[in-house]
């Protein structure tokens, strides 16, 4: 009897095991393209990897994260991102870094990032930040928020909206860590009224209840 228990346990275990390591690795593009021709194929989902008897310390630091992003522009704030493209030694590692510079009211704009969860942490300033769960049994899309201050953290779940805004009347400093050395980013609005090619008008005046040209004139801006 024990041994037979024993046979159930063993074969539950192996086939845990087996689809534990059947799965697909996250994906560091929004999409790949699968080819044949040697000749146009493009190396993904990652950077090629320098020899590691080739390595020096330069491959593992950056500077200038000191230095303000500009802020002048449309919602007045700044990303400075620091990925594996920025700093190669982050490559294969899973993780990157982003400084954001926020003017008086400015807004880093609802986004999402397909492929990493964010922890913010406010370096100067005061920030009102937060984020939007997926749709809910009952339909609904519930909203978290807080406000920070110097020394606060918040986290943002890998893939929902999430926005911060700086409520003071003096320049904001946040340093977000995120879970991906290619964490992406969607912004909303860009993404939605400043498609190339454009969304069809007729799907954004349903989808947003808004007539043809408040569309139009939204498309305009992005």
């Amino acid at each position: 009897m024990e041994a037979r228990y024993f046979l159930v346990y063993l074969t539950f275990t192996a086939m845990s095991s087996y689809m534990a390591y059947a799965t697909d690795p996250t994906q560091l593009q929004d999409f790949c393209v699968a080819m044949n021709d040697p000749k146009n194929e493009l190396f993904v989902n990652g950077l090629l990897c320098k020899n590691p008897m080739d390595a020096k310390p330069e491959d593992f630091f950056i500077d200038g994260l000191d230095k303000p992003g500009n802020t002048n522009n449309r919602v007045q704030s700044a990303v400075t991102l620091v990925s594996a493209l920025q700093l190669p030694g982050l490559n294969t590692l899973g993780i990157s870094l982003a400084r954001i510079d926020y003017a008086p009211y400015g807004l880093n704009a609802p986004h999402t990032h397909p492929r990493a969860s964010e922890i913010l942490t406010v370096i100067e300033g005061t920030l009102y930040v937060g984020f939007v769960t997926s749709n809910l049994a009952n339909g609904d899309n519930k909203l978290f928020t807080k406000v920070l201050n110097k020394g606060d953290v918040f986290v943002f779940p890998q893939g929902l909206i999430h926005f911060q805004f700086n409520i003071g009347k003096i320049p904001a400093v946040a340093i977000a860590g995120l879970s991906s050395q290619n964490p992406g980013t969607v912004t909303i609005a860009n993404a939605v009224f400043g498609a190339d090619p454009p969304i069809n008008v007729d799907v954004l005046s349903k989808a947003f209840q808004l007539d043809e040209h408040t569309v139009k004139m939204l498309q305009s801006k992005f």
